[in-house]
């Protein structure tokens, strides 16, 4: 009976669409640009905080992730009316779980936003060592004054309210990352660093912060539903999670690898400073590192400007929209002066939003929406398993990651 149901539901949403939405291989383009972001510069220092053997774990966050992601597609084949995840939320739990997966995605976003800022410091001070900016009778020091200076020429870019204008940012999500490897792999092999650590095995007191910065590489769940309905065959969409997956770990597991192998236990939280400062390879990679940012920025931060734009306490006028995304801008600025812990705070997306919307939420809404998998069986095991662990992981993650962040406030 299910199966009919899901091919009924299949037949209505592709019947008059055949002509229509993203074919295979760009619907592969637009998932990989998804998955790919800031978080490869992580996986070195992710694979650092616990050895070797986390190498294993990447595989493993991997496969329970593209599984999950799965679960979202089973959830829309039993309903053609469902576009995006928050349907799949009301869908399942009413109102109320619209609300929650709105409210996890937008903070989501809005932190990930904040980890642009804090990148495009990092990095430029990388570039531009013992730089000082002064504004009026105020000196302000590099790392902070980059931060400054890239949220005034971002800022610009927010205020469009057309998504067209910033069309080039698939194409960069996906190159970016590439070219980052290979950069990486230069500066190893001929720039003279070499790959000499040998590294440890296992080290279990950074499990919950490997855990984390991995999950937040996979966070990519909140826009599947969105490229599944965009697919002229919205059944080839599991082929489509698969190939991206598997291309995506074979980019996160390859950096880490090589990153472990040239800098092992000394590796930063971003593996661009890491590298020799003075090389072309390092500036080609932090050059890189510092267009996907720019590139990515008005985009993370407009479902969240759309959905306050869109209560009853606002008109949709151009000043009122351009006012709130200046507001947006300006306290994701603060956050990232105040906050500028980079490997910490993706760590903290990772185990509180990352686990919750990738990992916890789309079990909870197939197994609501979807009577068949309550009964007891492997799937049942399988994700219950997968909320255990992913609610433990969570809480760890969170706390360690929190508790980090105030210990270098303090500092």
């Amino acid at each position: 009976m299910q199966k009919n149901m899901e091919n009924q539901s299949q037949q209505v949403s592709n019947s008059g669409e055949s002509n229509k939405g993203t074919n295979f291989f760009m619907t592969c383009f637009n998932g990989l640009n998804a998955l790919s972001g800031v978080g490869i510069l992580s996986m070195p220092y992710a694979v650092s905080q616990v050895g070797w053997l986390s190498l294993i774990l990447l595989l493993v966050v991997a496969m329970v992730c593209w599984y999950t992601g799965l679960l979202l597609q089973r959830c829309m084949n039993g309903n053609p009316l469902i576009k995006s995840y928050p349907d799949i939320g009301e869908i399942a739990f009413g109102y109320k779980g619209r609300a929650v997966i709105a409210t996890f995605m937008c903070v989501e976003l809005y932190l990930v936003a904040v980890e642009f800022l804090i990148l495009e410091g990092d990095n430029l001070e990388k570039l531009f060592p013992n730089m000082n900016f002064k504004i009026g009778a105020f000196q302000i020091g590099g790392k902070r004054g980059f931060v400054l200076l890239s949220a005034l020429v971002i800022l610009p870019t927010t205020w469009f309210r057309s998504m067209d204008v910033l069309a080039y940012i698939s194409i960069g999500g996906v190159v970016a990352p590439i070219i980052l490897v290979a950069c990486v792999l230069w500066v190893g092999e001929v720039d003279g660093v070499g790959f000499h650590q040998r590294g440890q095995l296992v080290n279990w007191r950074g499990l919950s912060t490997t855990v984390s910065l991995f999950t937040f590489c996979y966070c990519g769940h909140a826009v599947f539903p969105t490229l599944r309905n965009s697919m002229q065959d919205k059944s080839q969409f599991y082929k489509v999670l698969l190939f991206c997956f598997i291309t995506s770990t074979i980019t996160y597991g390859s950096m880490a690898t090589i990153g472990y192998m040239m800098y092992g236990d000394y590796l930063k939280s971003q593996v661009t400073l890491n590298l020799p400062t003075k090389k072309i390879s390092t500036k080609i990679a932090i050059f890189t590192t510092l267009i996907n940012p720019f590139a990515k920025y008005a985009v993370i931060i407009t479902p969240i400007a759309n959905a306050i734009e869109d209560t009853k306490l606002f008109n949709k006028s151009k000043v009122i929209s351009i006012f709130i995304r200046t507001t947006i801008v300006a306290t994701t600025m603060l956050v990232a002066l105040f906050i500028p812990f980079f490997g910490y705070v993706m760590a903290f997306i990772g185990a509180f939003l990352s686990v919750t919307v990738s990992l916890l939420l789309p079990c909870l809404c197939y197994l609501k929406i979807n009577k068949a998998a309550r009964r007891f069986g492997l799937e049942l095991m399988i994700i219950i398993g997968i909320l255990f662990v992913g609610s433990f992981i969570g809480v760890l993650g969170t706390i360690t990651s929190v508790r980090q962040i105030v210990i270098h406030l303090k500092h």
